[in-house]
Order: C-alpha cells, then sequence, then structure tokens
C-alpha cells in the first residue's frame, strides 16, 4: 500500500514577472522628492532606462537608497509620508512614457572616511523576473572611484557605467540599460536569487 500523505520534496517555482499591473499600488505623493526640489541642498538626479534594443523602457519604477551629504544613513521612519523636512534617504520614482525619470535629492557623502559615495538603485520593470540592483557613483572623488571595491572589480568601461555624469548646474545624469553592449551592471547578493 502506497502513502499518499507523505509530502515530497518541494521545488521552488521561478520568480514571475513583475507588471504591468503595479504602477497604480506604488506611486504615492511627492514619492521622488527625498528633498523639495529648489531647496539650497537639492540634486536633480535624472535618466532614461532603455531596453536591450535602446529604446526607452515606459513602465519602470526606480527606488534608490542612499546616505545624507554627511554620510548618515538615516533611521527616520515616513518615507511614505513626506514631510519636506525628514530626509529619509529613500525614494521612489516611476518612469514617464520616454522611459525618464527624475529624483531631487542630495548629494550623499561617504559612509566611511576614504570611501566613494553612491546611490543604490533597485529597477523594476514588466519583462524583468527579479528586480535588478545597481548603483550610482559620483563623479569628483577620483581616488576614492579607484580605490572602491566593486569598481575595482570591473573593466574600465563597465566601471565608468556606473559613475554618473555631472551637469553645468549640479544636477546629476546616470542612464540604465537592462541589456546589450553599454548594459549597466547589476549586482546580485547571496540572499538575492534567481
Amino acid at each position: 500500500m502506497t502513502d499518499h500523505t507523505a509530502t515530497p520534496d518541494l521545488t521552488p517555482t521561478p520568480g514571475q514577472t513583475v507588471g504591468p499591473f503595479y504602477g497604480y499600488a506604488l506611486p504615492y505623493d511627492h514619492d521622488n522628492e527625498l528633498v523639495p526640489p529648489g531647496s539650497a541642498r537639492a540634486v536633480q538626479l535624472t535618466g532614461t532606462v532603455f531596453d536591450g534594443a535602446g529604446d526607452p523602457v515606459p513602465d519602470a519604477i526606480l527606488e534608490i537608497w542612499q546616505p545624507d551629504e554627511n554620510g548618515t544613513v538615516a533611521r527616520e521612519t515616513g518615507s511614505l509620508r513626506r514631510n519636506g523636512f525628514t530626509f529619509t534617504g529613500f525614494g521612489r520614482a516611476a518612469v514617464d512614457p520616454e522611459g525618464q525619470f527624475s529624483f531631487s535629492t542630495v548629494n550623499p557623502g561617504p559612509t566611511e572616511e576614504g570611501k566613494a559615495p553612491f546611490i543604490s538603485v533597485v529597477i523594476f520593470a514588466r519583462g524583468l523576473l527579479n528586480r535588478l540592483f545597481t548603483r550610482i557613483y559620483l563623479p569628483e572623488d577620483t581616488a576614492a572611484l579607484a580605490a572602491d571595491p566593486l569598481l575595482s572589480s570591473l573593466e574600465e568601461s563597465e566601471r565608468n557605467r556606473l559613475i554618473a555624469t555631472r551637469g553645468a548646474d549640479g544636477s546629476l545624469r546616470f542612464d540604465i540599460r537592462l541589456q546589450g553592449a553599454e548594459e549597466t551592471p547589476f549586482l546580485r547578493f547571496p540572499s538575492h536569487e534567481d
């Protein structure tokens, strides 16, 4: 007689593609404003998300996490309720139909002396089985960039794809390419499996 009550070893199922249904629930008021636009410390971070063919992705959502100008990682709650005064270090932006995003934020400071400051980015988009992780480095501190362990592990052409471009007005430009010859380097964390 066969025991039909025994539970066989279960294999995890693969991740499911994101969207296009997610867009209505994730945006919230001032989600892309880590600081109010036009304030003395505000820096505009812009860019475009491109697919493997070089076409803009019209339905991606980006999240950023970062320290403040002094390198302090915020421990404040309230990221979903902006009050214009509290820097929580978190923002979310949906791209427009041309794949463009914009954040009002601050230049992050290094979290340790001599370390290269960066902004952590997560990308969600239709067709991605899992979210993608990357970083945006500031272009100014070339010594810290040269010593950064992640950047040092990459080929020079890949390394340059993680460094933002500074505009004459102080703004930052960072385009994200999901595939192709100029693909943005993405990170894999031990707890983030395919």
